[in-house]
Parts: C-alpha cells; sequence; structure tokens
C-alpha cells in the first residue's frame, strides 16, 4: 500500500503528519510513503529530506493511506480514491457536518482526537502528546508577555520577587505547564478535581490546592478517561478559590476541557478585575468556548485594567518541529498496530476496542459515535491459591521465633565471654558486640538496590582492618601474627572482591 502525507491546508498550521525519520519506520512496516512537495517546509522538514529517507514527492491524495493533521477540504475529499483510509485529527465530537460528509464517501475514515484513555492506547494518544507540548509553550507565551523575570532575585539594584503561577487543572497539558513555570523559578499553584494528582503536581515543583473532596462516580456509569462535569456545590467552592487566587497571583493558565461540550467557564468577569496590570492569563480551552470570561479563540485581547488574555488556539503548533516529531510517532504506533503481518497492508480489525473507537466511517458505512469504553473497574479480590514449592525456589526464612532464639542464644554467648575475659579485653569486646547489633539492624533495613554503594563503605572499613594489621605484623608473638595473617586476607579478598563487583555494575553502563 502506499500512504500519502498531505500539506496542512488551514491558515497557520506548520506540523505534518509524517517526518522523514518516521518515513523510514513507515517503509519497515512494508509501506510506500509519497509527501506532497512543501508538506513538511512549515515544521523545517524540506522536500529533500524526505527524499533522502527514502520517500516520493507527488500527489498524496491518490495514496491508498491518507494521513494529515487537521481535516482535508471538501475538495480534497473528492479526490480521494474509493477504498482509501484517512487518518488525522477529524474532531467528530465538534465536526457533526464533517461526519455526515465523510458517510457520503466510499471511504474509512479514523480520527486521532477519539483515542479511548486506555493503557494501551498511550503510545498513540495525539491528544496527550499534543497537549505536553502546548502546556509548556503556554507557559513560554505567558513569559513573554508578562515581561519580568519569573524566578526571584536579589541584584545590587533590588530584590525582584519571583512570579505567581495558577495552573487550572493539572492533566497533561497542566503538568506541562507546572513543571515549566517551576522551572523557570516561579512560585506554581494548581487545582484540580481530582486529588490522586496531588503527589504528581508536587514532584513537578508545585503547590496543590484542594478544591472539595472528589464526587464517588456511579457504579452504572464507568469512567471515561477524560474530564466530567463537576455538581455545583464543587462549581461554587473552586469559583471562590479562583477567586481568591485571581488577586494574588501573576500568572493563570487554565486547562480545563470536558469532550463533547463547551469549556467550564472558571475565571469570571469579575475575577480578571481583581488582577493587577500586567497579568496574563493563558486560556488553553479557548477553541471549546474557553474557560476565562472574555476569551476570544485565536487572538490576543487586553482588559480595561490592563490584564492579557491568550486564547492562542495553536500552542501546540508553534513548536512545529517537535510536534510534528511526536504526531508522526504516534501515526506509526497506530499504522504498526494496524499492519499485524508487518506486509504493508492496512488492516482495520473493530473487535479491537482501540480502532474500533476511533472509527468515524467503514467503507461508507457510518459508526459514529463508538459503543462506551469502561476503562476503570474495581480490583478483583485475590483468591487464596496454594502453591507447591518448586525446585528452584528460593529457600525460606527460618522461623521468627526460632530466629529470636538464636539471636538471644548468641547474644549471651557473647556477653559471657566478655565476663570472663580479661579488664583490658572487656571493653574492646563489648564494643564489638554491640557494633555486631548495630549493623545488623542497619544493613538488614538497607534496600537491596543500595547494597552496591554500600560496599564502597566496607572497602573503607576493610582498608582501615588491613592497615591495623599490618601495624601488629612486627610484635613478635605468634598469635598476634597468625590473627593479623588472617585479617589481612579476609579484609583483601573484601576489598578486591568489592571492587570487581562495582566494575562489572559499571560496565553494565559502558556503550561498547
Amino acid at each position: 500500500m502506499i500512504v500519502g502525507v498531505l500539506q496542512e491546508e488551514a491558515p497557520g498550521e506548520r506540523r505534518v503528519a509524517v517526518t522523514p525519520e518516521t518515513v523510514t519506520q513507515l517503509q519497515k512496516l512494508g509501506y510506500e510513503v509519497v509527501v506532497e512537495s512543501g508538506a513538511g517546509a512549515g515544521a523545517g522538514f524540506p522536500d529533500d529530506r524526505y527524499e533522502a529517507a527514502g520517500a516520493a514527492i507527488g500527489d498524496a491524495v491518490a495514496a491508498d493511506v491518507v494521513l494529515g493533521v487537521g481535516p482535508p477540504s471538501p475538495e480534497r475529499l473528492d479526490a480521494l480514491r474509493p477504498g482509501a483510509t484517512l487518518i488525522g485529527l477529524l474532531s467528530p465530537r465538534f465536526s457533526p457536518d464533517l461526519v455526515e460528509d465523510l458517510a457520503e464517501r466510499p471511504i474509512t475514515a479514523l480520527s486521532l482526537d477519539a483515542v479511548p484513555r486506555i493503557s494501551r492506547a498511550q503510545s498513540f494518544d495525539v491528544l496527550s502528546s499534543m497537549a505536553n507540548i502546548a502546556g509548556y509553550r503556554a507557559v513560554i507565551e505567558a513569559a513573554h508577555e508578562f515581561g519580568r523575570f519569573f524566578t526571584g532575585q536579589v541584584t545590587a539594584a533590588g530584590k525582584v520577587p519571583p512570579a505567581k503561577v495558577l495552573v487550572a487543572g493539572a492533566g497533561v497539558a497542566g503538568l506541562a505547564a507546572i513543571g515549566a513555570a517551576a522551572s523557570l523559578g516561579a512560585i506554581v499553584r494548581a487545582t484540580d478535581p481530582r486529588p490522586e494528582v496531588a503527589d504528581q503536581v508536587r514532584s513537578l515543583g508545585g503547590d496543590y490546592l484542594a478544591v472539595a473532596e472528589p464526587e464517588p462516580e456511579p457504579d452504572d456509569a464507568p469512567g471515561t478517561g477524560y474530564a466530567k462535569e463537576m455538581s455545583d456545590d464543587y462549581n461554587v467552592r473552586a469559583a471562590a478559590l479562583y477567586a481568591e487566587q485571581c488577586r494574588d497571583v501573576d500568572i493563570v493558565v487554565t486547562t480545563a476541557l470536558i469532550p463533547g461540550r463547551p469549556a467550564p467557564k472558571l475565571i469570571t468577569a469579575e475575577m480578571v478585575a481583581t488582577m493587577r496590570p500586567g497579568s496574563v492569563i493563558v486560556d488553553m480551552a479557548a477553541a471549546n468556548g474557553g474557560n476565562v470570561e472574555g476569551t476570544v479563540p485565536g487572538e490576543r485581547v487586553v482588559t480595561g485594567n490592563g490584564v492579557i488574555i491568550l486564547g492562542y488556539t495553536d500552542l501546540a503548533g508553534r513548536l512545529p518541529a517537535q510536534a510534528s516529531q511526536l504526531y508522526g510517532t504516534n501515526l506509526v504506533n497506530l499504522i504498526q498496530l494496524m499492519t499485524p503481518q508487518r506486509d504493508g497492508q492496512l488492516v482495520l480489525n473493530f473487535d479491537d476496542v482501540v480502532q474500533r473507537s476511533m472509527t468515524i466511517v467503514r467503507e461508507g458505512e457510518l459508526t459514529w459515535p463508538p459503543p462506551p469504553v469502561p476503562v476503570s473497574a474495581a480490583p478483583v479480590a485475590a483468591q487464596p491459591v496454594e502453591r507447591v514449592a518448586e525446585v528452584d525456589d528460593p529457600p525460606r526464612r527460618a522461623n521468627p521465633v526460632l530466629r529470636r532464639i538464636g539471636a538471644a542464644v548468641a547474644a549471651a554467648g557473647v556477653f559471657g565471654l566478655i565476663a570472663v575475659s580479661p579488664a583490658a579485653l572487656q571493653v574492646h569486646l563489648t564494643v564489638f558486640a554491640l557494633a555486631i547489633v548495630i549493623g545488623y539492624y542497619v544493613i538488614g533495613n538497607v534496600h537491596h538496590a543500595l547494597h552496591t554503594p554500600l560496599m564502597s563503605v566496607t572497602n573503607a572499613i576493610s582498608g582501615i582492618i588491613v592497615v591495623g594489621a599490618l601495624v601488629q605484623m612486627g610484635t613478635g608473638s605468634a598469635a598476634i601474627t597468625a590473627l593479623s595473617l588472617a585479617a589481612i586476607l579476609l579484609a583483601s579478598i573484601n576489598v578486591f572482591g568489592g571492587f570487581a563487583v562495582t566494575r562489572r555494575m559499571l560496565a553494565m553502563f559502558i556503550r561498547s
């Protein structure tokens, strides 16, 4: 089969569905690749790079599988050959007219923004890839408009306070925005109705602001992996929190989206009016109506009190090379799934819940909307299973009671030895016994992953033993000399053995 790569027609769209790197990956799956002339120019991929990767420059619309970013124009849809497969961001939830148009054509259409949020589909989840880029770019745009440092500084010219950033929503885009703002030195706060994301927010350097306790999801309404509409009580609590934060922060980034519905309004005009002049709001939900009152999709708006509201809808496209590479990788992963024999033949498997959910039209038959995909389920209770020991099973540890009795007997023996020893030796034996006890509990509680670094400590101790034994070699006593030789031998084995193991560990990380 031939895979065609379209040049995007939307104004300002600089992304491309396939990069020269992913051309090679498609060829390994058995496909021939045809790229429209100039398709990758906006992302920094000229035609000669595609030709060097093995692609042909020509008419992509006539291919068996047509790949794009946005939906093609009606004229291009008319040019598709019967039986062709179209894959791109077709937005079936918000484009009913396009869905009806596709259903009238003898083609198959798959939308990448309909990928279900399940673990198996993460490798071709374009929405997550683009949201990651968009969240990062949102902070860059805000920093450009803010015109001041994000990080706090103390200079000879005076003290500069750090910027304060509020991120509404801790999904993929929100987490990317939190990480970018924190890395620039800002004080970052984030809200989200899911308390389980608090650790993720903190791990990226932000502070999690809880709004309310989460509402339990009804048993008959399984999760979808996307955000859901919250109750009126939650919205009242959230509005109070946003109103308080807007008076304090310098930058607000909103990311709240509900699939199939207009974006919820989080920031009202009254909240915007309380913000300081020069503050910046980046509304990442502008394409779906916006989370901020006063947002104009695709535009930069300055309010009467000097607050800048950015409603850019092409944030991911403003990093076209990176966005195209991630988009192309997601596409390759999907096509790899749909090419089970690696023979260049695309196979649509409706038994696969991922492919079924993405399909809008199959050979002219309307298949949208797809059946719901349950992605959350109660964990199955583990059933006790009687297990028969295998030959290569590791030996079981002794009974804890017997171990305690053995330890008590050993301790009694050591302290009995101390009691009958000469006075000069009792102090040394006491220290030795206590060292054994402390060492047992300290070393026994060290995680296995840290045993190798722990060898460096034991090597140092063994080195001290070797030096002490060498000093005792010249005393003239046969017993002391014998003990010194034994100490030198055992300590040297520990030292050289530790270095040998460490060398083997380091060799695992050295490229040949």
